[in-house]
């Protein structure tokens, strides 16, 4: 009696998997996904259909990261794509009680307690946190490893860590996990009060005697060059004007421009909201009539219809918000198909300049730009060149 019941226990899981994959690859056609992708999705799933009918598995246990793995050993399938958006699927369903995902070692309280605050405050994506928690996770060994208390630690240590883990790492790559270190222990100071000593502003990298390049920009010419080459034939186009005016007229960092939602445009007053900046003050900027107007286009007539609140999404099927790096990336073609050598940045150093000349102080010019630290404000001024002319030669701007 035992074995029948598991028998009629596995066809049921089985009967219950074919049709949430029936129905996934409905949802699939629906969407509009591409032909291609739609085929190799289907002979996965295929596949992992077969895998699990020979096992015996329960439902509850075959959307976990054991069984991909196993899956994929046995199959040969590499990345397995379609089984984890099948259970990101059946997941946002609530037929499932989690998505395939990968599994972290906790770390300690402190850290957790602060991966949390980081995401919160900064409304960061999972994938930012992860990398942050790789970081941390080695912080944590390293320390674990030469018998070092946390909140005693000192600068000297610290410094010993990231000469030794990011010995192998590209000088920008380094500079950016010092950066993720260096917010964890702000963090412990200032709002866990665990430290004695901020040692967020010592930790620093070896001094580059290159020196940092200033802020490049580009010139009125160029901007005309620009907005003169951007084109309203396709949805694509459309999108990418959008993202060029909030670059150019607000100067928005491409993250900024990515976490933009639905809510946060008040058409009616022609102002949009940033909830998240660097600097941790959620701000209300006015948006410029040409600049509403671009939005107000794509919202019409170039936006996929979907249940995402976030302003840009991707055009091809499932629509997805784009990323801080697509973003910057969608920018960065823009200014090269007008053939002008630059990249999305030079837009926001641009906004900057704007500002500088139209007689602004560099105060309002660190709250307009969202910036944590003067100094990062401080080197557009080396760029002022027409009021160096003024001051140095008499002429008029």
């Amino acid at each position: 009696m035992a074995d029948d019941q598991a028998l009629i226990d596995i066809q049921s899981t089985t009967t219950t998997l074919k049709q949430a994959i029936d129905q996934y690859l409905q949802w699939m056609t629906s969407a509009g996904y591409a032909r291609g992708t739609y085929n190799s999705y289907r002979i996965e799933l295929k596949k992992f259909l077969y895998y699990i009918n020979q096992r015996v598995v329960a439902w509850d246990d075959i959307f976990t990261l054991s069984t991909l793995c196993d899956f994929q050993k046995d199959s040969g399938v590499a990345a397995a794509p379609a089984v984890k958006r099948l259970s990101r699927y059946l997941f946002e369903q609530n037929r499932t009680s989690q998505p395939i995902q990968k599994q972290y070692q906790r770390l300690p309280d402190l850290y957790e307690d602060y991966l949390r605050y980081y995401k919160k405050s900064r409304q960061a994506r999972e994938v930012q946190v992860a990398r942050i928690r790789r970081v941390l996770s080695a912080f944590h060994d390293y320390i674990t490893r030469i018998n070092i208390k946390l909140l005693s630690i000192k600068i000297e240590q610290i410094d010993a860590f990231m000469a030794e883990f990011t010995k192998d790492f590209r000088t920008q790559t380094a500079k950016t996990y010092r950066s993720y270190l260096r917010g964890f222990f702000r963090y412990l100071y200032r709002e866990r009060k665990g430290l004695r000593k901020d040692l967020a502003p010592l930790l620093k990298g070896c001094p580059i005697f290159a020196g940092s390049k200033p802020p490049k920009y580009l010139r009125p010419h160029e901007i005309q060059q620009l907005f003169g080459s951007l084109k309203l034939s396709s949805t694509k186009d459309i999108r990418n004007y959008a993202l060029v005016h909030l670059a150019y007229w607000l100067g928005l960092r491409p993250e900024e421009i990515s976490l933009i939602t639905l809510d946060d445009i008040a058409f009616a007053t022609s102002e949009l909201t940033l909830k998240t900046r660097k600097n941790n003050r959620p701000t209300t900027l006015p948006l410029p009539e040409n600049t509403l107007k671009a939005i107000a286009v794509y919202v019409i007539g170039a936006r996929p219809k979907s249940n995402h609140r976030r302003l840009f999404l991707n055009l091809v099927a499932p629509f997805r918000p784009i990323t801080a790096n697509m973003t910057g990336r969608y920018i960065t073609e823009c200014i090269r198909k007008a053939g002008l050598s630059g990249t999305a940045y030079w837009l926001r150093h641009t906004y900057a300049q704007n500002l500088l000349e139209a007689g602004a102080c560099i105060y309002e010019i660190k709250e307009m730009m969202g910036h944590d630290n003067i100094e990062s404000t401080r080197k557009y001024l080396h760029i002022h060149i027409k009021l160096m002319r003024e001051v140095l030669f008499g002429e008029t701007l």
